[in-house]
Protein backbone atom coordinates (compact mmCIF):
# COMPACT_ATOMS: atom_id res chain seq x y z
CA UNK A 1 0.00 0.00 0.00
CA UNK A 2 1.28 3.59 -1.01
CA UNK A 3 1.05 6.25 1.59
CA UNK A 4 -2.06 8.05 0.68
CA UNK A 5 -1.45 11.12 2.32
CA UNK A 6 1.29 11.85 0.12
CA UNK A 7 -1.13 10.67 -3.08
CA UNK A 8 -3.25 12.82 -2.17
CA UNK A 9 -1.23 15.88 -1.96
CA UNK A 10 -0.39 15.38 -6.15
CA UNK A 11 -3.94 16.89 -6.13
CA UNK A 12 -3.06 19.98 -4.71
CA UNK A 13 0.74 20.65 -6.21
CA UNK A 14 2.36 24.04 -6.10
CA UNK A 15 0.35 26.82 -7.86
CA UNK A 16 3.87 28.51 -8.23
CA UNK A 17 5.53 25.24 -9.58
CA UNK A 18 2.34 24.93 -11.96
CA UNK A 19 2.93 28.31 -13.19
CA UNK A 20 6.60 28.56 -14.02
CA UNK A 21 5.94 25.12 -15.68
CA UNK A 22 3.22 26.72 -17.71
CA UNK A 23 5.86 29.57 -18.88
CA UNK A 24 8.28 27.14 -19.39
CA UNK A 25 6.24 25.52 -22.35
CA UNK A 26 5.03 28.90 -23.44
CA UNK A 27 8.46 29.82 -23.76
CA UNK A 28 9.70 26.89 -25.79
CA UNK A 29 6.63 28.47 -28.63
CA UNK A 30 7.10 32.30 -28.14
CA UNK A 31 10.70 32.76 -26.92
CA UNK A 32 11.06 33.05 -23.14
CA UNK A 33 12.45 36.17 -23.43
CA UNK A 34 8.74 37.24 -24.43
CA UNK A 35 7.29 35.33 -21.47
CA UNK A 36 7.16 37.95 -18.61
CA UNK A 37 7.70 35.11 -15.88
CA UNK A 38 6.55 35.98 -12.26
CA UNK A 39 6.05 32.97 -11.09
CA UNK A 40 9.46 31.55 -9.38
CA UNK A 41 11.36 33.18 -6.99
CA UNK A 42 14.54 32.15 -8.43
CA UNK A 43 17.40 34.53 -7.68
CA UNK A 44 18.54 36.12 -10.93
CA UNK A 45 21.88 37.50 -9.68
CA UNK A 46 25.49 36.39 -10.05
CA UNK A 47 26.89 34.55 -6.77
CA UNK A 48 29.96 37.11 -5.72
CA UNK A 49 32.77 36.34 -7.14
CA UNK A 50 34.80 35.70 -4.30
CA UNK A 51 32.57 32.69 -3.56
CA UNK A 52 33.94 31.27 -7.01
CA UNK A 53 37.23 32.19 -6.08
CA UNK A 54 36.86 30.53 -2.55
CA UNK A 55 35.46 27.29 -4.20
CA UNK A 56 38.22 27.17 -6.82
CA UNK A 57 40.84 27.98 -4.25
CA UNK A 58 39.53 24.69 -2.06
CA UNK A 59 39.29 22.27 -5.12
CA UNK A 60 42.78 23.47 -5.95
CA UNK A 61 44.79 22.80 -2.64
CA UNK A 62 42.08 20.67 -0.31
CA UNK A 63 42.16 17.40 -0.17
CA UNK A 64 39.27 15.59 -1.83
CA UNK A 65 38.26 13.29 0.93
CA UNK A 66 37.74 16.69 3.36
CA UNK A 67 36.02 18.63 0.84
CA UNK A 68 33.73 15.85 -0.72
CA UNK A 69 33.17 13.41 2.56
CA UNK A 70 30.51 13.48 5.08
CA UNK A 71 30.76 16.16 7.52
CA UNK A 72 29.66 15.88 11.15
CA UNK A 73 26.43 15.43 11.98
CA UNK A 74 25.76 18.87 13.39
CA UNK A 75 28.62 20.33 10.60
CA UNK A 76 31.82 20.95 9.87
CA UNK A 77 33.11 22.29 13.46
CA UNK A 78 34.96 25.00 11.96
CA UNK A 79 32.37 26.14 9.86
CA UNK A 80 29.63 26.28 12.97
CA UNK A 81 32.26 28.61 14.75
CA UNK A 82 33.09 31.45 12.10
CA UNK A 83 28.69 31.56 11.47
CA UNK A 84 28.18 31.75 15.52
CA UNK A 85 31.24 34.53 15.75
CA UNK A 86 29.73 36.19 12.40
CA UNK A 87 26.21 36.24 13.92
CA UNK A 88 27.78 37.55 17.97
CA UNK A 89 29.22 40.40 16.13
CA UNK A 90 26.27 41.50 13.79
CA UNK A 91 23.34 41.14 16.51
CA UNK A 92 25.42 41.08 19.65
CA UNK A 93 24.25 38.14 20.98
CA UNK A 94 26.52 35.21 21.79
CA UNK A 95 26.07 32.40 20.04
CA UNK A 96 28.43 29.70 20.06
CA UNK A 97 29.09 26.91 17.72
CA UNK A 98 26.97 25.10 19.74
CA UNK A 99 23.73 26.71 19.04
CA UNK A 100 24.12 26.09 15.41
CA UNK A 101 23.37 22.99 13.12
CA UNK A 102 24.13 23.08 9.71
CA UNK A 103 21.15 22.51 7.27
CA UNK A 104 19.96 22.08 3.99
CA UNK A 105 18.60 25.14 2.98
CA UNK A 106 15.93 27.33 5.22
CA UNK A 107 13.94 24.23 4.53
CA UNK A 108 15.77 21.88 6.11
CA UNK A 109 16.26 24.44 9.04
CA UNK A 110 12.49 24.54 9.58
CA UNK A 111 11.97 20.86 9.33
CA UNK A 112 14.28 20.45 12.10
CA UNK A 113 13.17 23.21 14.21
CA UNK A 114 9.63 22.21 13.74
CA UNK A 115 10.38 18.92 15.20
CA UNK A 116 12.65 19.67 18.05
CA UNK A 117 9.55 21.94 19.70
CA UNK A 118 6.37 20.26 18.99
CA UNK A 119 4.67 17.08 18.69
CA UNK A 120 1.96 15.26 17.23
CA UNK A 121 -1.84 17.52 17.89
CA UNK A 122 0.57 20.44 18.30
CA UNK A 123 -0.84 23.82 16.73
CA UNK A 124 1.96 25.68 15.12
CA UNK A 125 0.72 29.50 13.98
CA UNK A 126 1.60 31.58 11.17
CA UNK A 127 0.67 34.50 10.06
CA UNK A 128 -1.05 35.40 6.46
CA UNK A 129 -0.01 35.81 3.96
CA UNK A 130 2.48 33.18 4.45
CA UNK A 131 4.63 30.76 2.10
CA UNK A 132 2.59 27.78 1.10
CA UNK A 133 4.77 25.43 1.80
CA UNK A 134 4.30 26.13 5.15
CA UNK A 135 1.67 23.38 4.92
CA UNK A 136 2.94 20.32 4.52
CA UNK A 137 6.52 21.39 6.38
CA UNK A 138 4.16 21.59 9.61
CA UNK A 139 1.00 19.11 8.76
CA UNK A 140 3.45 16.09 7.80
CA UNK A 141 5.36 16.34 11.34
CA UNK A 142 2.07 15.36 12.98
CA UNK A 143 1.43 18.95 14.24
CA UNK A 144 -1.24 21.46 13.06
CA UNK A 145 -0.72 24.68 11.09
CA UNK A 146 -3.29 27.55 12.37
CA UNK A 147 -2.92 30.66 10.09
CA UNK A 148 -3.91 34.25 11.57
CA UNK A 149 -5.38 35.84 8.88
CA UNK A 150 -3.81 39.00 7.39
CA UNK A 151 -4.05 42.61 8.34
CA UNK A 152 -4.07 43.93 4.52
CA UNK A 153 -3.77 47.75 5.52
CA UNK A 154 0.33 47.07 6.47
CA UNK A 155 0.31 43.12 6.44
CA UNK A 156 2.18 43.66 10.37
CA UNK A 157 0.95 41.27 12.74
CA UNK A 158 -3.05 40.87 13.24
CA UNK A 159 -2.79 40.84 17.31
CA UNK A 160 -6.17 41.07 17.81
CA UNK A 161 -7.12 37.95 16.03
CA UNK A 162 -3.83 36.16 17.02
CA UNK A 163 -4.59 36.47 20.94
CA UNK A 164 -8.13 34.80 19.92
CA UNK A 165 -6.31 32.04 18.23
CA UNK A 166 -3.02 31.37 20.76
CA UNK A 167 -4.07 28.59 22.83
CA UNK A 168 -2.36 26.03 25.08
CA UNK A 169 -2.32 23.82 22.39
CA UNK A 170 0.47 26.27 20.49
CA UNK A 171 3.46 25.25 20.75
CA UNK A 172 5.68 27.48 18.24
CA UNK A 173 4.83 30.29 16.32
CA UNK A 174 6.31 30.43 12.86
CA UNK A 175 7.06 33.80 11.48
CA UNK A 176 8.98 35.00 7.91
CA UNK A 177 10.43 38.55 7.87
CA UNK A 178 11.42 39.94 5.33
CA UNK A 179 8.10 38.41 4.20
CA UNK A 180 7.11 36.11 0.78
CA UNK A 181 4.86 37.09 -0.63
CA UNK A 182 4.15 40.67 0.51
CA UNK A 183 7.92 41.91 1.05
CA UNK A 184 7.02 43.51 4.37
CA UNK A 185 9.06 43.52 7.18
CA UNK A 186 8.05 43.48 10.82
CA UNK A 187 8.47 46.37 12.46
CA UNK A 188 10.65 46.98 15.83
CA UNK A 189 6.98 47.63 17.81
CA UNK A 190 5.49 44.28 15.90
CA UNK A 191 8.64 42.16 17.22
CA UNK A 192 8.38 43.16 20.78
CA UNK A 193 4.53 43.25 20.72
CA UNK A 194 4.93 39.54 19.48
CA UNK A 195 7.73 38.69 21.86
CA UNK A 196 5.61 40.76 25.36
CA UNK A 197 2.42 38.19 24.30
CA UNK A 198 4.66 34.80 23.41
CA UNK A 199 5.89 35.52 27.37
CA UNK A 200 2.62 35.97 28.85
CA UNK A 201 1.84 32.92 27.07
CA UNK A 202 4.20 30.71 27.80
CA UNK A 203 3.64 31.85 31.77
CA UNK A 204 -0.16 31.57 31.51
CA UNK A 205 -0.08 28.09 29.72
CA UNK A 206 2.89 26.59 31.89
CA UNK A 207 4.99 25.59 28.45
CA UNK A 208 7.48 27.27 26.28
CA UNK A 209 6.03 28.69 23.41
CA UNK A 210 8.89 28.95 20.86
CA UNK A 211 8.98 31.40 17.92
CA UNK A 212 11.12 29.66 14.74
CA UNK A 213 12.09 32.84 12.45
CA UNK A 214 12.46 31.82 8.67
CA UNK A 215 14.90 34.43 7.33
CA UNK A 216 16.06 33.73 3.92
CA UNK A 217 15.48 37.50 2.45
CA UNK A 218 16.99 38.88 5.79
CA UNK A 219 19.92 40.52 3.66
CA UNK A 220 17.31 42.15 1.28
CA UNK A 221 16.12 44.86 2.54
CA UNK A 222 15.81 48.26 0.72
CA UNK A 223 17.14 51.60 1.65
CA UNK A 224 15.57 53.49 4.73
CA UNK A 225 13.63 50.05 6.02
CA UNK A 226 15.19 48.65 9.33
CA UNK A 227 15.07 45.12 9.72
CA UNK A 228 14.80 44.03 13.14
CA UNK A 229 17.05 40.82 14.33
CA UNK A 230 14.02 38.73 16.06
CA UNK A 231 16.27 36.71 18.18
CA UNK A 232 17.20 40.01 19.95
CA UNK A 233 13.71 40.54 21.30
CA UNK A 234 12.80 36.66 22.72
CA UNK A 235 14.69 33.86 24.21
CA UNK A 236 13.08 30.81 23.03
CA UNK A 237 13.85 31.94 19.48
CA UNK A 238 14.98 29.75 16.90
CA UNK A 239 16.65 31.09 13.47
CA UNK A 240 16.13 29.44 10.48
CA UNK A 241 18.45 30.74 7.48
CA UNK A 242 19.11 30.06 4.00
CA UNK A 243 22.41 31.04 2.08
CA UNK A 244 20.35 30.63 -1.52
CA UNK A 245 19.04 34.58 -1.67
CA UNK A 246 22.00 36.35 0.12
CA UNK A 247 24.88 34.62 -2.01
CA UNK A 248 22.28 33.51 -5.21
CA UNK A 249 22.85 29.83 -3.91
CA UNK A 250 19.71 28.03 -3.91
CA UNK A 251 20.72 25.13 -5.72
CA UNK A 252 23.49 24.26 -2.94
CA UNK A 253 21.11 23.89 -0.28
CA UNK A 254 23.06 25.54 2.42
CA UNK A 255 22.05 27.23 5.59
CA UNK A 256 21.35 27.01 9.60
CA UNK A 257 19.67 26.60 12.62
CA UNK A 258 20.54 29.08 15.09
CA UNK A 259 18.62 28.54 18.61
CA UNK A 260 19.40 31.59 20.95
CA UNK A 261 21.59 30.99 23.82
CA UNK A 262 19.12 32.62 25.95
CA UNK A 263 16.70 29.80 25.65
CA UNK A 264 17.64 27.45 28.60
CA UNK A 265 17.25 24.20 26.08
CA UNK A 266 19.60 25.68 23.21
CA UNK A 267 22.66 23.37 23.47
CA UNK A 268 19.76 20.31 23.95
CA UNK A 269 18.06 21.33 20.49
CA UNK A 270 21.45 21.49 18.47
CA UNK A 271 21.86 17.91 20.11
CA UNK A 272 18.25 16.71 19.16
CA UNK A 273 18.53 18.12 15.36
CA UNK A 274 21.29 15.46 15.03
CA UNK A 275 18.81 13.13 15.83
CA UNK A 276 16.02 14.53 13.72
CA UNK A 277 18.07 14.69 10.76
CA UNK A 278 18.94 10.89 11.25
CA UNK A 279 14.87 10.36 10.82
CA UNK A 280 14.08 12.62 8.12
CA UNK A 281 17.40 12.61 5.63
CA UNK A 282 18.83 15.89 5.67
CA UNK A 283 21.30 14.97 7.78
CA UNK A 284 25.14 16.02 6.36
CA UNK A 285 24.77 18.89 4.09
CA UNK A 286 27.05 19.28 0.88
CA UNK A 287 30.46 19.38 3.01
CA UNK A 288 32.74 21.51 0.09
CA UNK A 289 29.74 24.16 0.30
CA UNK A 290 30.17 24.65 4.02
CA UNK A 291 33.67 25.46 3.88
CA UNK A 292 33.27 28.24 0.73
CA UNK A 293 30.17 30.26 2.98
CA UNK A 294 32.44 29.83 5.89
CA UNK A 295 34.81 32.46 3.82
CA UNK A 296 32.16 34.31 2.57
CA UNK A 297 29.57 35.11 5.78
CA UNK A 298 30.24 39.13 5.56
CA UNK A 299 29.37 38.75 1.21
CA UNK A 300 26.38 39.25 -0.59
CA UNK A 301 25.60 39.01 -4.10
CA UNK A 302 24.62 42.54 -5.78
CA UNK A 303 21.46 42.41 -4.28
CA UNK A 304 20.48 46.44 -5.47
CA UNK A 305 18.56 45.14 -8.93
CA UNK A 306 15.61 44.15 -6.71
CA UNK A 307 15.05 47.28 -5.08
CA UNK A 308 15.49 48.73 -8.97
CA UNK A 309 12.78 46.13 -10.32
CA UNK A 310 10.52 46.90 -7.17
CA UNK A 311 10.33 50.51 -7.69
CA UNK A 312 9.49 49.94 -11.34
CA UNK A 313 7.08 47.49 -10.59
CA UNK A 314 5.30 49.13 -7.92
CA UNK A 315 5.35 52.91 -9.41
CA UNK A 316 3.35 51.33 -12.80
CA UNK A 317 0.79 49.89 -10.56
CA UNK A 318 0.20 52.40 -8.58
CA UNK A 319 -0.54 54.20 -11.40
CA UNK A 320 -2.80 51.77 -12.74
CA UNK A 321 -4.86 51.79 -9.79
CA UNK A 322 -3.57 49.09 -8.11
CA UNK A 323 -4.15 49.16 -4.45
CA UNK A 324 -0.41 47.71 -2.65
CA UNK A 325 1.73 47.91 0.06
CA UNK A 326 4.77 48.85 -1.16
CA UNK A 327 7.38 46.35 -0.33
CA UNK A 328 10.53 46.82 2.00
CA UNK A 329 12.93 43.76 1.22
CA UNK A 330 12.67 40.39 -0.89
CA UNK A 331 12.00 40.30 -4.73
CA UNK A 332 8.38 39.79 -4.21
CA UNK A 333 5.34 42.19 -4.28
CA UNK A 334 1.94 41.32 -3.65
CA UNK A 335 -1.08 44.01 -5.10
CA UNK A 336 -5.17 43.14 -4.76
CA UNK A 337 -6.11 42.09 -7.90
CA UNK A 338 -8.48 44.54 -9.91
CA UNK A 339 -11.42 41.97 -9.16
CA UNK A 340 -12.82 39.75 -6.42
CA UNK A 341 -11.36 36.42 -8.08
CA UNK A 342 -7.52 36.54 -7.77
CA UNK A 343 -7.69 33.34 -9.96
CA UNK A 344 -9.65 34.44 -12.67
CA UNK A 345 -8.06 38.06 -12.94
CA UNK A 346 -4.09 35.63 -12.85
CA UNK A 347 -5.51 33.72 -15.99
CA UNK A 348 -6.52 36.52 -17.74
CA UNK A 349 -2.65 38.10 -17.47
CA UNK A 350 -1.64 34.84 -18.70
CA UNK A 351 -3.68 35.67 -21.87
CA UNK A 352 -1.08 38.82 -22.03
CA UNK A 353 2.70 36.33 -20.99
CA UNK A 354 2.04 37.95 -17.54
CA UNK A 355 2.72 35.18 -14.97
CA UNK A 356 0.81 36.21 -11.62
CA UNK A 357 0.40 33.84 -8.58
CA UNK A 358 -2.86 34.13 -7.07
CA UNK A 359 -3.28 35.00 -3.81
CA UNK A 360 -5.15 31.97 -2.37
CA UNK A 361 -2.83 29.48 -0.63
CA UNK A 362 -0.65 32.21 0.42
CA UNK A 363 -4.13 33.04 3.12
CA UNK A 364 -5.31 36.10 1.09
CA UNK A 365 -7.57 35.39 -1.79
CA UNK A 366 -8.00 38.52 -4.18
CA UNK A 367 -4.31 39.18 -3.62
CA UNK A 368 -1.46 38.26 -6.62
CA UNK A 369 2.60 37.64 -5.84
CA UNK A 370 5.10 38.28 -8.84
CA UNK A 371 7.96 37.70 -8.14
CA UNK A 372 10.44 40.37 -9.38
CA UNK A 373 13.99 38.47 -9.34
CA UNK A 374 14.23 38.99 -13.54
CA UNK A 375 16.02 41.30 -15.47
CA UNK A 376 15.13 45.08 -15.31
CA UNK A 377 15.42 44.91 -18.94
CA UNK A 378 12.44 42.57 -18.87
CA UNK A 379 10.11 44.09 -16.48
CA UNK A 380 10.74 47.09 -17.90
CA UNK A 381 9.13 45.69 -20.75
CA UNK A 382 6.89 43.63 -18.99
CA UNK A 383 5.11 46.71 -18.12
CA UNK A 384 3.92 47.53 -21.34
CA UNK A 385 1.98 44.17 -21.57
CA UNK A 386 0.73 45.13 -17.93
CA UNK A 387 -0.97 48.19 -19.55
CA UNK A 388 -2.83 46.42 -22.16
CA UNK A 389 -3.65 43.80 -19.71
CA UNK A 390 -5.43 46.62 -17.32
CA UNK A 391 -6.80 48.56 -19.99
CA UNK A 392 -8.31 46.17 -21.86
CA UNK A 393 -9.61 43.97 -19.53
CA UNK A 394 -10.33 46.32 -16.67
CA UNK A 395 -11.29 49.76 -18.51
CA UNK A 396 -14.03 51.02 -15.92
CA UNK A 397 -11.69 50.44 -13.21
Amino acid sequence: MIAENYKEMLNAKSVIRELFQYATDRGQEIGYENVFDYSLGNPSVPVPQKFTDVMMELLQTREPVALHGYSPTLGIPQVREKIAASLAKRFSIPYTMDEIFMTSGAAGAIAHALRAVSVPGDEILTFAPFFPEYNPYVNLTGAILKVVPPQPKDFQIHFEAFEEMINEKTAAILINSPNNPSGIVYSRETIAHLAEILRAKSAEYGHDIYLISDEPYREIVFEGVESPCISQYYENSIMCYSFSKSLSLPGERIGYVAVNPACKDAKTIIQMCGQISRGIGHNCPSSIIQLAVAEVLDETADLSVYETNMNLIYNELIALGFTCVKPGGTFYIFPKALEEDAKIFSEKAKQYDLMLVPGDTFGCPGYFRMSYCIDTEKVKRSLTALRRFVEECYPKR
